[in-house]
């Protein structure tokens, strides 16, 4: 599994990690051997928040005895982002995945407590070693330009945000300003909300004969794509091994420029950014 620096933390990270947005709702034994075979094959990126019900103790059984393997990212509700409270919830997340720290704590989506206290709380907890840095989720370029200024350059790890092929606003404004300021991205729901294109589209024929040349799938294509650049990074869902293996394989791939040009050309950018979403 191919790793790279993360952002300002200057850790080596899984390029390819694991999402576990409602892995709780499935069969739970199948969502801990799932993990269990993401971590087997590198990719030791995990991050959940205190939003995903029960996620983060699933997680707590699937690393125990492999906490040191992991990259572990958690994220605080905006409702409870005040400073004593994303204290308070940091805490809470920590005892429910079992551990003594988290390597990155973010802020879910902006909400009405003034971001000076969030960071004010990051800032106690990355000094109690509860949290190695933090980060946001779903920012916009106002917000970034909000939270430099508040925290200043270099501490900001990363923001994650939404980003797949058929949703490519972020390339428009937050992947250069991230690039810019060393800020790593990390996309969630990187196949989209179940409708990845099928093969029998014209943009799914595309990524069916790119797989076909690299003895890959449509999804590992997609992967590739999105993390084709340094600051780049993907955290799709597995509920099984099968498709905890088939996610790990994105991160052994390597596409040329007339493959990502193709795919560029079938999933287009577009010329009009939209409102990062409130998840």
């Amino acid at each position: 599994m191919e790793q790279r620096r993360f952002g300002s933390t200057k850790r080596e990270v899984a390029v390819i990690g694991q999402g576990t947005w409602y892995i709780d709702n499935g069969d739970r034994a199948s969502a801990i051997a799932a993990l269990r075979q993401g971590l087997d094959l590198g990719m030791t990126h995990i991050d959940t928040a205190e939003m995903y019900g029960t996620a983060e103790k699933v997680i707590a059984e699937a690393i125990a005895e492999r906490r040191d393997e992991v990259f572990l990212v958690s994220k605080v509700l905006p409702q409870n982002a005040s400073r004593s409270g994303t204290i308070a919830a940091c805490e809470k997340s920590l005892a429910r995945l079992k551990t003594d720290r988290l390597d990155s704590y973010l802020l879910h989506w902006r909400g009405q407590h003034p971001l000076e206290e969030t960071i004010a709380a990051f800032e106690q907890l990355q000094h109690e070693g509860k949290i190695l840095s933090w980060g946001v989720s779903n920012f916009d370029v106002a917000d970034l330009e909000e939270v430099q200024k508040i925290a200043g350059e270099g501490h900001l790890a990363c923001n994650q945000v939404l980003y797949h092929l058929s949703e490519r606003a972020i390339e428009h404004a937050v992947i250069p300003w991230c690039e810019k300021h060393g800020v790593a991205v990390v996309a969630y729901s990187p196949f989209g909300h179940g409708d990845f294109p099928s093969p029998r589209t014209d943009r799914g024929h595309v990524l069916q004969e790119i797989a076909a040349a690299h003895n890959a799938t449509p999804r590992q294509i997609a992967l590739r794509f999105l993390v084709r650049r340094p600051s780049l990074f993907a955290i799709p869902k597995a509920s099984n091994p099968e498709h905890a293996a088939e996610n790990a394989g994105a991160g052994e791939l390597n596409l040329n420029q007339a493959e990502l040009n193709r795919i560029d050309a079938a999933f287009p950018i577009g010329t009009r950014p939209r409102v990062l979403p409130m998840l």
